[in-house]
């Protein structure tokens, strides 16, 4: 695939420790472009059990750690998710980069903020420790499914339609947007990418990296685009890449 130039790069949800995260093919798009920002927006691990890391999620934590080298000139920003929190201090040290609650920039005239999601998500707000014991669930589930882990990703969609995630989190975070004039929004926790616009205000959900078709942003001269990756490794081909932008649920 033929390198692209961006201003600002964004993934979420790449839950690093997970079964389903799809480090490698993370690594393998962040070398296929080139760009002066990448924002992580939040739940790049899974939890803080770093004995569940994998090869390829280790070697996704040096690549970052290669970027955020101030020769390169690439600014690197991690903005916390509710599976990152604590992580801040380590994060600091072991990537060089540093962790955000919420990071606000400019591109073009218009004010950007990237906020990973879960504050508008009331669920994860008041029941803290049974979304932890959930999140434990699922990673015990995971070892016990198929190769393709098909039915853990089903689960994952499952749970973030009955839970309505994808509309309450556009919802508040638009609002938020509004009350911090902000031009542009962009989240990450649904684990479903997402374009919707209110009042002049524009919301982008980045997806995850844990489903059969990862998603990520990119922000330059051709505007804000929502990309899903083809994997060098599948038998599609490698010079395609599709764009998938869901519709806001009613």
């Amino acid at each position: 695939m033929r390198a692209t130039s961006f201003d600002t790069v964004i993934i979420s949800d790449l839950h690093l420790g997970s079964r389903l995260s799809r480090a490698a093919d993370a690594v393998e798009m962040l070398q296929e472009h080139t760009f002066r920002r990448l924002i992580l927006l939040g739940d790049i691990f899974c939890d803080l059990n770093f004995a569940r890391l994998k090869k390829d999620h280790w070697r996704f934590l040096s690549y970052i750690r290669k970027l955020s080298n101030p020769k390169r000139e690439i600014e690197v920003v991690w903005v916390e998710g509710n599976h990152d929190h604590g992580l801040s201090h380590l994060m600091s040290h072991l990537v060089g980069v540093r962790v955000y609650q919420q990071y606000f920039w400019e591109f073009e005239g218009k004010r950007h903020l990237a906020v990973h999601g879960h504050q508008f998500d009331r669920f994860v707000v008041n029941n803290a420790l049974l979304s932890r014991l959930g999140a434990w669930a699922y990673l015990m589930l995971q070892r016990l499914d198929s190769r393709s882990a098909s039915f853990s990703r089903f689960l994952d969609r499952m749970n973030s339609a009955w839970l309505r995630l994808t509309p309450k989190v556009a919802s508040g975070a638009l609002a938020y947007a509004k009350h911090h004039r902000v031009d542009c929004v962009f989240c990450g926790h649904t684990h479903q990418p997402l374009q919707a616009e209110q009042d002049g205000t524009r919301y982008y959900n980045a997806g995850c990296w844990i489903s059969s078709g990862p998603t990520y942003i990119t922000i330059g001269e051709e505007g804000v685009q929502i990309h899903e990756y083809q994997s060098r490794i599948d038998n599609r081909n490698p010079s395609q890449e599709r764009i998938r932008i869901a519709s806001p649920a009613a």
